[in-house]
């Protein structure tokens, strides 16, 4: 199993305010949920931020969200060790598979890997 990117997930009550502020830092919308959205920079893909102004399907909102190549390896290993997960794998509308687990100093980790789109056999393309 190998990280793929790593983002910081803030709180926030005014998801536009964010985008404009962080817009004069050279970052770009690149997702946008209504309720969550992520910004990224152009010459940087990978660094992101994530703002939220609560999570749609989970009781908590994260602290910090951890793409990884095979979720479901991390859920087997992260139960094994016996950390607490607060919110159990499943697989999201908008294409994601995660789970919400507490790390040692009780911040909530989103754990989460992209599903590949309907008819995608992972063939390739």
């Amino acid at each position: 199993m190998s990280v793929r990117r790593v983002v910081p997930d803030l709180q926030c009550d005014a998801l536009e305010e964010n985008r404009t502020f962080y817009g004069l830092l050279g970052f770009e919308e690149v997702m946008n949920h209504g309720w969550v959205m992520t910004l990224a920079s152009p010459a940087q893909p990978a660094a992101q931020l994530t703002f939220l102004t609560h999570d749609a399907t989970a009781p908590v909102v994260p602290d910090l969200s951890i793409e990884v190549d095979d979720v479901d390896a991390a859920y087997a290993a992260v139960r094994g060790s016996g950390a607490r997960i607060v919110r159990p794998l499943q697989d999201e509308e908008w294409g994601v598979r995660r789970f919400f687990a507490e790390d040692p100093n009780g911040r909530v980790i989103n754990i989460l890997g992209h599903r590949a789109p309907a008819g995608d056999d992972g063939a390739g393309g």
